[in-house]
């Protein structure tokens, strides 16, 4: 089937045809992953080649120093923007978009802290040798079980998230004979421009203490009784907790600075009103993360640095407005940091051209229907159990060959898993040379965030391992699973003798005791 040399008008609109194949878009990519001379993709010098027949596909293949760099990064960016205002920043590693004990000690070695999410990410942490001091405890639903080992551990932070874990934290607190670092979490209305399902700032949803009045019977109208205002009352007033300040996250992917400057805002003059009402100025404002990083060409994210001049900017000035003294602040870059680091390294198999009619170049105006066009299929040893983003949120990414110099022309393709499952789209999009076929390895970049922390075994697939690259030499941080792995967790029956005197029954015969 000839290829033509003009783009598809299948493509969405901001996917341009590649003019060199060979080109590594670098806001896609780990620092240290070239193409080598023999069109073969290294990270820090180590081939992929060499990588795929160690470790099998699919397999996570992630940059140590890029990481290391983008942590610090972010720790001296923040620092530097902030260090006249409150002395710097304090900068908490997001572990919810990937967490091993080895990433746990980079964490604590680029003198980081690390949220947690739960009782198991929290273990990994303190397993890793993180001070109980540079952690926090996020959650809507927190267990009496991971409150009372957060207390335990004297955790820097619990992020309280209702009216009712205000209690519940305290309680546990005062019978362990301590009082609980406690931030609270608030809702301040910013309708962060990304999925429904990663904006986490607005009313309709599971997080947070609301900044919104409610009026109910017996109250005196005007008067102030949100969810926030009072916690702020309940935890100032319990013996088990002290009241560290407030905390917020707007969402995730975010490109631009005016939804964090907007929240800091909202939540500052949410603090001016507390001093007002309790005399007390609350020493700490997170704000939380979110900032985005590209996994297309059309995802241009803002250096951290120009972020954080611009928040800092809207803090001191709305200090001054208010007369507050300004919080110490601190951020939780997650998929900022490890998000670029690594790429997912696949197997191409099967493949397939079909014909499709479909609108131009985005336009919602159908073509003739006579008219078709081509979009190659590419199955890869991977899918959705590996990278579940896709069709949870239907995230796009990007994919280059990455075995050998690609030099046929190029054809929009569709990278799909081997999964059962018809939405199983690795990436939706992508333009790759003709004759890539099986055998052939694919990289997707920027599987770093929420991919392997949401893998799983569809299918009974096993899930991948992870392989940090450092100083020319890959090592495992995630072992890979094998089908023992999944045995083991599989309960068998236990042998029991067969009666010869007792009849079999019939299928579909009701079972006796």
């Amino acid at each position: 089937m000839p290829v033509s040399n003009e783009a598809s008008p299948l493509a969405p609109h901001w996917l341009s045809l590649p003019q060199d194949q060979s080109r590594l878009e670098p806001k896609l990519w780990a620092e240290d992953v070239e193409r080598g001379t023999d069109g073969v993709l290294r990270i820090d010098g180590v081939s992929v080649a060499d990588l795929a027949a160690e470790y099998g596909t699919p397999l996570f293949v992630m940059s140590e120093r890029d990481f290391r760099s983008r942590a610090a990064t972010f720790r001296d960016a923040f620092d530097d923007a902030f260090r006249d205002l409150c002395g710097g920043v304090d900068v908490f590693y997001a572990g919810k978009s990937f967490l091993c004990t080895e990433v746990a000690h980079w964490v604590r070695e680029e003198g980081l802290g690390l949220d947690t999410c739960s009782g198991g990410e929290l273990a990994v942490a303190l397993r890793a040798g993180m001070p109980g001091s540079r952690l926090g405890l996020h959650g809507n639903n927190k267990s009496a079980a991971e409150i009372t080992r957060a207390i335990d551990a004297d955790l820097g932070r619990i992020v309280v998230d209702s009216l009712q874990e205000v209690a519940l934290v305290g309680d546990l607190a005062v019978q362990r004979g301590r009082r609980a670092n406690v931030m609270l979490r608030l809702t301040p209305g910013v309708h962060a421009s990304t999925h429904e399902f990663i904006a986490t700032a607005h009313e309709d949803q599971k997080f947070g203490l609301s900044l919104t009045t409610e009026q109910g019977p017996g109250q005196a109208a005007g008067e102030d009784a949100s969810p926030a205002a009072r916690a702020v009352a309940d935890a100032l007033a319990h013996p088990g907790i002290n009241l560290l300040g407030v905390h917020c996250h707007i969402g995730s992917q975010i490109f631009e600075s005016e939804g964090f400057e907007l929240a800091a805002q909202r939540l500052l003059g949410f603090l001016a009103e507390v001093r007002d009402r309790h005399g007390v100025e609350l020493a700490e404002l997170d704000l939380g993360g979110g900032y985005g990083i590209a996994y297309t060409e059309e995802d241009e994210p803002r250096p951290a640095a120009e972020i954080a001049r611009a928040m800092a900017s809207v803090v001191g000035s709305t200090c001054r407005e208010l007369g507050l003294q300004v919080p110490r602040i601190s951020i939780e870059p997650g998929r900022a940091i490890v998000g670029p680091t690594t790429f997912t390294l696949y197997t191409a198999g099967t493949t397939k051209t079909v014909r499709v009619d479909a609108a131009a170049n985005g336009s919602e105006e159908l073509q003739d229907t006579s008219v078709t066009h081509p979009r190659r299929y590419v199955s890869v040893d991977g899918g959705m159990s590996d990278n579940a983003r896709p069709v949870l949120y239907g995230a796009d990414y990007s994919a280059v060959l990455a075995s050998r110099t690609p030099e046929a022309a190029p054809v929009l393709s569709r990278v799909v898993g081997k999964h059962c499952e018809s939405g199983d789209i690795v990436v939706r999009d992508v333009y790759l040379p003709e004759d890539t076929g099986a055998g052939d390895l694919l990289a997707v970049p920027g599987t770093g965030a929420y991919c392997w922390v949401l893998s799983s075994n569809y299918n009974y697939l096993t899930r991948p391992p992870v392989v940090a690259v450092a100083d020319g030499r890959a090592r495992l941080i995630v072992r890979g699973e094998t089908e023992e792995d999944l045995f083991r967790r599989d309960v068998e029956r236990e042998p029991a003798s067969h009666d010869p005197a007792s009849p079999t029954p019939e299928p579909g015969a009701p079972r006796t005791a």
